[in-house]
């Protein structure tokens, strides 16, 4: 199964794609698309929706893993990435993927083990699991790559169920089996 991992952004977007065969997970390609600061946020969108429509034609991944929305303090950059976000989960449904959604506590469970692990700890976690070199770079790369990880390890031992709130879509959510 090719698993494509999003770390959601507007400035950023990392992306991660795996292969997963029976329990076992290889990097098939990281990176980030990224988009000019000085260029208007709909012209950003385009772009975003542009670069996901080639990667998601290139590798045709049966699932893509993305990050939910998670706010800090800074609420006008939260509004930028969940439109952001908009526009991946619109590319990915267009293309047929399948989505699948987890928080940041379950990225950091299914990759390091710990719900509250610190973020070194998931990215050393992600090269070791993945048996790399080095830590992908940059940063919202290797966030999509322990996203992606998360999906693949997760997919054996959580139940993932179509999100009644979405009937007809492929859009899932990812739940405990307890």
């Amino acid at each position: 199964m090719i698993i494509l991992g999003i770390d959601p952004g507007f400035a950023i977007v990392g992306f991660g794609i795996l292969e997963s065969e029976r329990g076992h997970q290889r990097l098939i390609r990281c990176g980030a698309i990224t988009t000019p600061a000085g260029q208007p946020l709909p012209a950003r969108l385009l772009q975003i929706e542009d670069d996901m429509a080639q990667l998601l034609s290139a590798f045709r991944p049966q699932a893509m893993a993305v990050e939910e929305l998670f706010f800090n303090n800074n609420v006008t950059t939260g509004i930028g990435v969940a439109q952001a976000r908009g526009v991946i989960l619109t590319a990915a449904e267009r293309a047929g993927v399948p989505i699948f959604e987890y928080s940041p506590s379950q990225v950091k469970q299914a990759v390091a083990g710990y719900g509250k692990a610190e973020k070194r700890q998931v990215m050393e976690m992600t090269k070791r699991l993945l048996g790399l070199q080095t830590v992908p770079k940059p940063d919202d790369a290797a966030d999509a790559v322990a996203i992606a990880l998360c999906h693949a390890r997760s997919a054996t031992s959580r139940l993932a169920v179509l999100d009644p709130a979405t009937p007809g879509s492929g859009r899932y959510a990812v739940r405990s089996r307890d």
